[in-house]
């Protein structure tokens, strides 16, 4: 299981916590959750299976990589305004 990215964001007053975390390969899930006053506002969950590509699924960097790209991608979507 690989740690987390967890990010704040202001947008027009409100503020927004983005956390993404590696539910490890027991449960191989990469999930990513928008928090909005403490409540969760959007929760996206993908399998490794859906976001990596084929053989390199027992690989730490590779989880790693794939947890970060999650992670922006779910920032860039909340700050262009397609996500919220």
């Amino acid at each position: 299981m690989e740690k987390g990215f967890n990010s704040d964001v202001q947008i027009e007053g409100a503020q927004y916590h983005v956390q993404t975390e590696d539910w490890g390969y027991e449960n191989p899930y990469l999930v990513s959750r928008v928090f909005k006053n403490g409540a969760v506002v959007k929760s996206l969950k993908i399998g490794y299976q859906d976001i990596l590509p084929q053989g390199v699924l027992s690989t730490k960097q590779s989880v790693r990589l794939a947890m970060k790209v999650q992670h922006q991608q779910i920032l860039d979507l909340l700050v262009s305004g397609q996500l919220i």
